[in-house]
């Protein structure tokens, strides 16, 4: 295949991040793995229909669903669960979908996939490639590259206690007694693993558990076999490529061993290596920590397409349980607009809990904590975090979003749990960035308490596997909570997938108004659209004026349409009820 001046570009980027990720390499040895690492991208290049880089890599249409390959399941019969999702989604939410964000659908060990056995064969208890081909026919992919451990039951693992190549190189190795107080740790349990191998015990570094064991990039055989599934994955149709727990890739003891620049190289190597096959797929990055350390991601532009928006879930909850938005809106008021290419992923939910970490130096330790307690009375659990000096810190809850939206922050019920969960979608759905729908959300599950009382496990609780036909029923019956939020929810989805002013790469600009109000106005890059976007975060019926803040912010008019209802709005008087959302097209 011949290389274009893009490829030459890209492997010229590519030897030059090689060059500071591996700094005792000689330059023969950088040639070399330079030639394996282009020579793998251009065969699979070659295998492949690939996108064009031409354009926006993205729009208003894009919106995807998170999801387990199980998440829907038929027991009572044959068919593979990736397959039963496929038929679902592709019956009921394919004009309000544009992708599937499928968690790990590979052989696991633990963690709900999360500890991988094998990266390059389906799970056959979800089915098998040709299911996730058939899935990607309407859907674009977003798929799940767990690199950072890997299971202790693969083979790497069984190798590398046998003493066997390869993968008696593969991991981490670290003293028994070795400082490892400046680590950051997202577990409570030891770091070091102690392992039998044919040379007496050795411990190997475990960032999440003792049945996920860290890989070793400072070794380039790793990373070469990491790139080769890429290429399969890129093979198989995936368009997004989520790179989970990226933050941690990279290990030095003496150091918090997070975000250190080796990390940063090899996320931008990722990159370019999956464009030299793709160029438009898209790398998404999955660091739970701060604001301001998840956007490092993005790099210059030349890191990251996306980065996950973690701030927004507890920051939405905690205004939402508080009727305040002012921390909400200050928030929102600082981040910056992402690099030109680049933008947020947004979500509420996900089969991990709410992040607490992204709300350092955003909400106080008080605040904080009466977010917890409503969190628990609602049925939530909270889940713990070792720091430096041997105490543990909330690392993030753990409750069905449904669930969260249960009441007020005094943990009290009331009556609006469907008002106040709808109204958190909304902002999803509409702030800059792509939106992430988490499946449990999308359906209105509850708290999984059942399976949280059979796995001990905190965040169970939120990754319930429903059989299709109780489901279905569910959703057809109008009495239910889940057929209200279903069919809500999947108008208003496809009523955004139909709007220039949300494109991600649309203009937003936060406005100032009553601390119980978050608004904000997005304008099309052609300026062919307006839509100020008004939520009420209260629990009572108010009227705004908001003509102010949007002419402050460049609005042209004071009039329009809500999107949402039809009405006509005049900015001036708008009446909300409670929990009440508007997008209110500008005439």
């Amino acid at each position: 295949m011949t290389k274009t001046p893009a490829d030459v570009n890209r492997i010229e980027k590519i030897r030059s991040l090689i060059e500071q990720v591996y700094v005792d390499l000689s330059s023969t040895e950088v040639d070399a793995l330079v030639e394996k690492v282009t020579d793998l991208a251009t065969k699979a290049a070659g295998s492949i229909e690939t996108g064009a880089a031409s354009g926006s890599v993205w729009s208003e249409k894009d919106l995807l669903l998170i999801t387990y390959g199980d998440s829907i399941r038929d027991d009572s019969s044959d068919i593979a669960p990736i397959e039963v999702l496929d038929k679902f989604l592709s019956v009921r939410a394919l004009k309000a979908l544009s992708g599937v964000h499928i968690l790990p659908c590979f052989p696991y060990s633990s963690d709900d996939g999360f500890s991988v056995i094998d990266y390059k064969v389906i799970d056959p208890d979800l089915g098998d490639w040709s299911h996730v081909s058939k899935l990607g026919d309407n859907f674009d992919m977003m798929f799940d590259l767990v690199m950072n451990h890997i299971s202790a039951h693969s083979e790497w693992f069984k190798q590398y206690k046998a003493g066997e190549a390869p993968g008696k190189d593969y991991f981490v190795e670290v003293d028994a007694d070795a400082d490892v107080s400046s680590v950051v740790r997202p577990r409570s349990h030891d770091l070091r693993v102690p392992v039998e191998t044919p040379e007496g015990t050795k411990h190997v570094w475990a960032t999440f558990s003792d049945d996920q064991i860290d890989l070793n990039f400072e070794n380039p055989d790793v990373l070469v076999e990491f790139l080769e599934i890429i290429a399969l994955y890129l093979k198989n149709g995936a368009t997004f490529m989520r790179l989970d727990a990226i933050g941690f890739l990279w290990k030095k003891l003496g150091t918090p061993s997070i975000h250190l620049p080796e990390t940063h190289a090899l996320v931008k190597l990722v990159r370019e290596f999956s464009m030299m096959i793709n160029p438009a797929m898209k790398i998404v990055t999955e660091t739970n920590v701060p604001a301001k350390e998840n956007m490092s991601y993005f790099g210059d532009g030349d890191e990251a397409h996306m980065v996950y928006n973690f701030s927004l879930a507890p920051l939405v909850v905690q205004a939402l349980m508080t009727g305040d938005t002012s921390k909400l809106v200050g928030w929102m008021q600082e981040t910056p607009d992402a690099p030109q290419g680049c933008t947020y992923f947004n979500f509420t939910a996900s089969h991990d809990g709410i992040g607490l970490r992204p709300t350092e130096g955003i909400l106080s330790e008080q605040e904080r904590d009466q977010m917890l307690d409503a969190v628990r009375s609602f049925g939530g659990q909270v889940s713990m975090r070792a720091k430096s000096d041997g105490s543990e810190s909330p690392y993030e809850m753990n409750i069905a979003l449904y669930d969260v939206m249960a009441g007020k922050i005094d943990g009290v019920p009331d009556e609006y749990q469907f008002e106040r969960f709808i109204c958190s979608q909304t902002v999803m759905l509409s702030v800059q960035g792509i939106p992430g729908m988490y499946i449990h959300s999308l359906l209105g599950t509850k708290n999984y308490t059942e399976g949280l009382a059979e796995t001990g496990r905190a965040r169970t609780i939120n990754r319930r596997k429903w059989q299709v036909d109780e489901l279905e029923a569910l959703l057809d019956d109008p009495s239910t909570h889940h057929h209200k939020v279903f069919n809500e929810l999947t108008r208003r989805m496809a009523i955004r997938r139909s709007q220039a002013a949300f494109s991600p790469d649309a203009n937003q600009k936060t406005l100032d108004c009553d601390q119980g109000v978050f608004a904000y106005h997005r304008v099309a890059n052609d300026e062919s659209q307006q839509i100020v976007c008004v939520n009420n975060f209260q629990d009572k019926s108010i009227e705004i004026d908001v003509t102010h803040a949007c002419s402050t912010a460049g609005a042209t008019s004071t009039y329009g349409k809500d999107l949402i209802t039809g009405r006509d709005i005049d900015l001036a008087k708008l009446s909300l009820a409670p929990y009440q959302s508007v997008w209110v097209e500008l005439g």
